[in-house]
Order: structure tokens, then sequence, then C-alpha cells
């Protein structure tokens, strides 16, 4: 993994802390719908970003190489 600078390790935990919101919040609007189209598209964007935050929690932990 190549040598972040604090800015950019601070810069990543932030948007590790956005994301794990976004799951949160997508995961409970999914959850109070009734609407069957619309439950399931927000499940989608609920798994995109749980992908998005997984993403980055492996780069910062050594699991992936970022580019």
């Amino acid at each position: 993994m190549p040598n972040l600078t604090s800015k950019e390790l601070s810069r990543i935990d932030d948007q590790l802390g956005i994301e794990k919101m976004l799951v949160e919040k997508f995961a409970r609007c999914a959850n109070m719908c009734t609407d069957q189209t619309i439950k399931q598209r927000l499940s989608q964007i609920q798994q995109m970003h749980q992908r998005h935050y997984d993403t980055l929690l492996s780069h910062v932990t050594g699991g992936g190489t970022l580019q």
C-alpha cells in the first residue's frame, strides 16, 4: 500500500463515516417503505454504499491497493 499522508487518511476516515451513515439511512428508509419498487431501489442504493465503505476500509486496513 502506498504511504498515505495524515491528511489523506483523515479524508478517507471522513468518507468512511459518510458511507456508514448513508448505509444506515438507506436501510432505515427501505425498512419503512411499503412500495416494493421503491423499497428495492433503496436497498440497492444501500448495498452500493456498503460496497463503497467496504472498499475504502480494505484499502486502509491493507486488504486492497490504491491506484
